[in-house]
């Protein structure tokens, strides 16, 4: 009975996640960013991550106005999420990080990730779409779905980026059978946010995993934007998405669920996580309070 009683105990205690040296190792770079809440929203990432008992987060952060000697190992970890939009790395922290995703590593691109460093052609066909820095029909075309359903790779002249209001929005599932989004409803609600669209790049080897409709009554395009996206890179994957503004935008049960899922996509190819029973539906938003 003891012995049984301790197996019970020993098994009780690994529940929550797995050792410490089988979770994958994530890192969060930040440092600079035009969005002044990123300090709180790397933290808010870095408990979500936690959280699922698969992952340990470290954050390597830039000097506010310098990046000088910034020079994260990459290496040393399955997947790298980016929260940074900032001045340029050095050139040798660039040439490591491209090593790292053409041989494998895991990235992630969160919101204005994608504004980051127009002007360096790997790091664009890495995140296939970007916004603003310098963005224009030389970065690569805009890619969206029109009224028809069709996807649309338009070459016209003009600057990438833009967003109307805040507002919620849905989300539409357009691969059910991606590991990252299997067994989330075909429409779900996202909370406030900035809604990208008019992102361009060169769009290789992307997939498209969800959109979302820039209403024009909002200020938006009024095409259907991508929202969630995969990226191969050499032997490396990269899952993108432009949601996650603000603090209040990353507390959606769908971001952080998304986020989650994207992560441990990029790192192994695989999602163990289920769809949790608080997901959105599909017009009616949940969150989870990060106060």
């Amino acid at each position: 009975m003891r012995i049984l009683c301790s197996l019970l105990c020993l098994l009780a205690l690994a529940a929550p996640g797995l050792a410490e040296e089988a979770k994958l190792k994530a890192l969060i770079l930040d440092g600079q960013n035009n969005h002044g809440v990123w300090p709180k929203t790397t933290q808010m990432m870095k408990a979500d991550l936690i959280a699922t008992g698969l992952f340990t987060v470290d954050v390597a952060t830039t000097e506010p106005k310098s990046t000088e000697g910034y020079a994260p190992e990459f290496k040393n970890y399955d997947v790298v999420i980016s929260n940074y939009n900032g001045q340029a790395w050095p050139k040798g922290t660039q040439e490591a990080f491209v090593d790292y995703v053409k041989n494998g590593g895991g990235f992630v691109v969160v919101h204005a990730a994608n504004n980051a460093f127009g002007d360096w052609p790997e790091y664009n066909r890495i995140i296939g779409l970007g916004g603003w820095g310098g963005r224009n029909e030389k970065s690569g075309p805009y890619v969206y779905f029109d009224k028809e359903e069709k996807l649309v790779r338009n070459t016209d002249a003009g600057g990438g980026g833009h967003h109307g209001a805040q507002h919620p929005f849905q989300i539409v599932v357009r691969d059910a059978e991606h590991p990252i989004t299997k067994g989330m409803p075909k429409a779900w609600m996202h909370t406030q946010d900035e809604l990208y669209d008019l992102l361009r790049g060169p769009g290789e080897n992307m997939h498209i995993l969800a959109t979302a409709y820039a209403d024009p009554g909002k200020g938006g395009s009024g095409r259907h934007e991508p929202m969630l996206m995969t990226i191969d890179y050499g032997d490396g994957r990269i899952f993108h998405t432009p949601m996650g503004h603000g603090d209040y935008s990353m507390e959606c049960v769908g971001f952080i669920t998304t986020l989650c899922r994207g992560a441990e996509w990029a790192a192994t190819g695989k999602v163990t996580q289920p769809v949790p029973v608080d997901f959105p539906a599909p017009n009616e938003e949940s969150k989870r309070s990060s106060k």
